[in-house]
């Protein structure tokens, strides 16, 4: 089918009431959970196919992440699918109100290259939850996880429940120039701009998922040793490739030494001493954003690493020291395994600068001080964090994951992932036998001295 003939189909079954059974969802979520675990050798294949990614990173990262929030939705979604009874003014006795949810209808899932699989399925289980029918369209970065996601998808489902577009940017646009109930996107800030003007000629609402520079501010006060391998860990995983990656790090001058000690250190227990030929590390998704990070490479700035493998798209995890704002890798997100360190004298002028900067989709703060704690969280604008970690913000599906201003809007996971994709219809029901007369013409002053009683 054409995405006309897709979408008219998934207009008509929608309209039809199917999916707003709840049993109908959670057997939906069973036979997608059930799907996904039969395939997941051939899933983890197309993932080292597409990213180098280890078996281990596959799961960890992609697969296990969409398992749980399968496993989180069949668990809570007829909870989440009632409506909710809130309290009703005395003015509209007798009655009662309540807050129904209902489903968008049709909705427009885009998912990236980087974590092609987790960042198809886990909205889509939220989508589903909700009682919506979906489109996926899956990056053209990753061929082979995109042909595994329309295979999956078409073992468990009709394609007027939910269908798979593959393609690259004609196919992008022609979706977007349709009238879709919901989009929700990942990727950059520019593409979202693009999406957002879309959406907007049919006033369809959108949950953009973007990213940005996202900071780690390292105090005196951290225990840098165990500092280090956490961001090691958050920055290095899929090769810097996470849109909630520490992206550079601000650390007190007094310390800086020591963190690169000890970052150094980590990146060899992670990677080994040649990372290049370590299986467990990935590559570069593709050529052009291979050289786009080579010449985001300073050499005399580089303090560790830098060495590179162009044949096979892969790049040391490198550290550069001395950077400053003005140098190429300050300028844009960067997007790979390079990790610039800038330092600080007083955490107030970082805040300060910071609170200039865009706002981004992640930060990360390490220190012991818990004034420090309560301040940088009151005082910058970013879409999570963590503190004295990273990444792990977005793992639980008991707590949205979105970003702000530049690196996005709205939010997805659990609960906060089935409202996403949930119209909130308020409702008050009343019976025929009590009538108030005194909101009706003719209005008297005794009305309007009854409706100030009320109304206060």
């Amino acid at each position: 089918m054409n995405i006309d003939e897709i979408l008219n189909k998934q207009k008509e079954f929608y309209f039809t009431g199917q999916t707003l059974d709840p049993d109908f969802r959670i057997s939906a979520l069973e036979t997608l959970e059930e799907e996904i675990k039969k395939n997941i050798d051939i899933i983890e294949e197309a993932l080292y196919e597409d990213l180098g990614k280890s078996f281990f990173t596959s799961y960890m990262s992609e697969i296990g992440l969409v398992l749980s929030e399968i496993s989180f939705m069949k668990r809570h979604l007829r909870c989440y699918s009632k409506p909710k009874r809130v309290y009703t003014p005395l003015a509209q006795m007798v009655a009662k109100s309540y807050v129904k949810p209902s489903p968008y209808g049709n909705v427009l899932i885009m998912s990236p290259w980087n974590y092609p699989f987790m960042l198809s399925f886990d909205p889509l289980v939220d989508a589903l939850a909700a009682g919506n029918t979906a489109v996926i369209k899956p990056s053209a970065y990753a061929p082979r996880t995109s042909e595994i996601i329309n295979l999956i998808v078409s073992n468990c489902f009709e394609p007027e429940y939910v269908s798979v577009v593959q393609g690259g940017r004609k196919e992008n646009l022609e979706l977007l120039d349709q009238k879709f109930d919901y989009i929700l996107f990942t990727g950059s800030t520019g593409v979202g701009k693009t999406v957002m003007e879309k959406a907007s000629k049919h006033l369809t609402p959108v949950t953009l998922e973007l990213g940005g520079k996202s900071p780690t501010i390292v105090t005196e006060s951290a225990d840098l040793h165990v500092t280090a391998r956490r961001i090691v860990f958050g920055k290095f995983l899929n090769c810097g490739q996470t849109c909630v990656a520490p992206d550079y790090i601000y650390v007190d001058s007094k310390v800086k030494n020591e963190l690169i000690e000890q970052l150094i250190e980590e990146i060899k227990l992670q990677y080994t001493d040649n990372p290049l030929l370590d299986p467990g590390y990935g590559r570069i998704v593709n050529e052009k954003h291979f050289n786009r990070l080579m010449n985001l490479l300073d050499k005399d700035k580089v303090v560790y690493g830098g060495e590179t493998d162009e044949a096979r798209l892969k790049i040391e995890p490198t550290i550069m020291d001395n950077v400053t704002w003005d140098d190429p890798v300050m300028q844009e997100e960067i997007f790979g395994p390079i990790l610039p360190i800038l330092t600080y004298d007083d955490l107030d002028d970082v805040i300060t600068l910071l609170q200039q900067k865009p706002k981004p989709l992640a930060l990360y703060l390490f220190t012991r001080n818990k004034p420090t704690m309560q301040k940088v969280q009151d005082l910058l604008q970013y879409g999570g964090g963590c503190i004295n970690d990273t990444i792990i913000q977005l793992v639980t599906s008991e707590m949205g994951f979105g970003g702000v201003g530049d690196s996005g809007m709205g939010a997805y996971h659990g609960k906060t992932g089935f409202d996403t994709f949930s119209h909130m219809k308020s409702m008050v029901k009343k019976g025929f036998f009590f009538d108030l007369p005194f909101r009706y013409a003719p209005y008297t002053k005794l009305k309007k001295a009854l409706v100030k009683l009320f109304l206060k």
